[in-house]
């Protein structure tokens, strides 16, 4: 759970308190679903994110495992 929102915390950069007008989010729902995330709302996006949590949730830990590869790489 904390890694899902310390990604959400930097993805949506100027965008928290609206993230579906977020353009990197946007994309990321984009090329992820394809027309099911054409023309986000909030209630769009809020359900998406719902529907695809477990989606969500492995991407990020996806994330920081490639985060955690490259400290220790250049360590």
């Amino acid at each position: 759970m904390f890694k899902t929102l310390s990604y959400y915390w930097n993805a949506a950069r100027g965008y928290r308190l609206k993230p579906w007008k977020s353009p990197y989010l946007r994309w990321r729902f984009e090329t992820f679903l394809g027309k099911e995330a054409a023309n986000l709302t909030a209630r769009k996006f809020l359900q998406l994110a719902w529907k695809y949590r477990d989606h969500m949730e492995r991407f990020v830990d996806w994330a920081a495992e490639r985060r955690r590869f490259q400290h220790r790489r250049h360590a």
